[in-house]
């Protein structure tokens, strides 16, 4: 059975897919990481893995064309600072842009299948988040360095005979996310504030919407790993898709969700901070034509499941 290879791979949707692959009977893995931040390693300390590389050494050796033991039957890189509050243009483009290149690069000489971590953060503001450049407004570095490499890829799919596929990430949430902290995804948050201390505090409203009246496409961890490996493991692909259910909710919707499944706590409203005027998405809804058509089936996990499950495993 060929190897695969999970950039990332310590991180909250890296160390999901991996799980993924484990139950699919996938234990040849090499999982690539920085564990500079230490307390990811128990997202991978559970699973199964033949490898463990730092993403410097990874990097080397993909510029010397090494094979990893070969052959490689996919590469899923999710590896990328995800900050989107990170203000370094140049680590960022380097972290994100750069380094993604060398994995493109060394796949299509190979081959080698590659499904990928884009965002829906390229959308910015844009209500319409369609694949297509007349949808695309980055407001911040983060999403520029996914929309740029989405843009290298563009340009190179005319000549590409293996799968490339980008997936365009919506507000994913699960279990693994816990090492995240402010960054971790606003289902995983609420749920904590609630647990901790009662209460879940959402932002009054904002862009023409009410209190806690902000809309985002959240969308659960296991059924972003189910896409991954439907392009990784099928026919040959190439193109950037949505990944979200389709349906938007509001955090109103999220914070009264966990409220009905602990059987406690209430909602309180805090100012929309200053600092993130302009800055921030009052409004995602994944357009998932494209996902369909390319022959996903799988119907999404309702916000209701997804807490559910969330809640029944403690947070992990």
């Amino acid at each position: 059975m060929a190897r695969l290879i999970v950039t990332g791979a310590a991180g909250f949707i890296g160390s999901n897919l991996v799980e993924a692959l484990n139950a699919r009977g996938e234990h040849d893995v090499i999982a690539v990481d920085d564990l500079k931040q230490p307390d990811k390693f128990r997202n991978i300390a559970d699973l199964a893995i033949a490898d463990y590389l730092d993403h410097r050494a990874f990097r080397e050796r993909l510029r010397q064309g090494d094979d990893f033991g070969g052959p490689v039957a996919a590469v899923l890189h999710q590896g990328a600072c995800a900050d989107t509050t990170e203000s370094d243009g140049r680590f960022m483009m380097d972290n994100n842009y750069e380094f993604s290149k060398e994995v493109l690069h060394w796949c299509v000489h190979r081959g080698v299948p590659l499904v990928y971590a884009s965002s829906a953060s390229v959308y910015g503001n844009e209500i319409d988040c369609a694949e297509g450049p007349d949808h695309e407004r980055p407001i911040n570095v983060y999403a520029y360095s996914k929309l740029q490499f989405d843009r290298y890829v563009r340009r190179l799919a005319p000549t590409l005979r293996s799968t490339v596929v980008g997936l365009r990430y919506f507000n994913v949430y699960g279990p693994r996310e816990r090492y995240k902290g402010k960054m971790a995804s606003m289902v995983w948050q609420l749920s904590e504030q609630l647990k901790n201390e009662g209460i879940c505090r959402l932002f009054e409203g904002t862009d023409g919407y009410a209190n806690g009246e902000q809309r985002r496409d959240f969308v659960f961890v296991a059924d972003v790993a189910a896409v991954n490996l439907f392009f990784a493991f099928g026919g040959v692909q190439t193109g950037i898709f949505n990944c979200g259910t389709g349906r938007s909710r509001s955090f109103n919707d999220v914070a009264k969700t966990i409220i009905e499944k602990l059987g406690r706590g209430r909602i309180e409203y805090v100012p929309f901070p200053d600092s993130l005027r302009g800055k921030y998405q009052s409004f995602t809804e994944a357009k998932i034509d494209r996902l369909r058509g390319a022959g996903y089936e799988a119907p999404m996990t309702t916000l209701e499941e997804g807490v559910r499950s969330l809640l029944a495993g403690g947070l992990a």
